[in-house]
């Protein structure tokens, strides 16, 4: 039986290897998960380079939510602020990639509202 450890990583490379396959070129908004916190970069998969990248530990996020990085409200935050700076780096269209996490709470509040700042996935 697999550890819960395995199965996650399974999900991350089945997520992220059908991002890959796809062929179109765009850089990828990948976002990471910890209790605590949520990061988000905008990654060139071409260069291996983060194009951009925002955390709710950042200066224009820290401290402006209570429970940090815990709350829904620090993820549209943090989802609007990845997209001012991606489209400030002329980065218009990205590829989502949840990392192995489900679609929900924090990681879906982070990409709608990076979807109502402009980014287009």
């Amino acid at each position: 039986m697999a550890t819960k450890q395995e199965r996650y990583q399974y999900r991350k490379d089945r997520s992220r290897g059908h991002l890959l396959a796809t062929g179109a070129h765009r850089p990828r908004l990948s976002v990471y998960r910890s209790l605590k916190y949520i990061y988000a970069q905008i990654i060139d998969d071409k260069t291996h380079s983060t194009l951009v990248s925002a955390t709710t530990l950042s200066a224009e996020l820290n401290g402006k939510y209570e429970a940090s990085g815990k709350s829904i409200e620090a993820a549209k935050a943090l989802g609007a602020v990845i997209a001012k700076k991606a489209l400030e780096k002329g980065i218009t269209e990205v590829m989502f990639d949840r990392g192995g996490r489900v679609y929900h709470g924090r990681i879906k509040a982070l990409a709608d509202s990076a979807r109502e700042a402009g980014l287009k996935f």
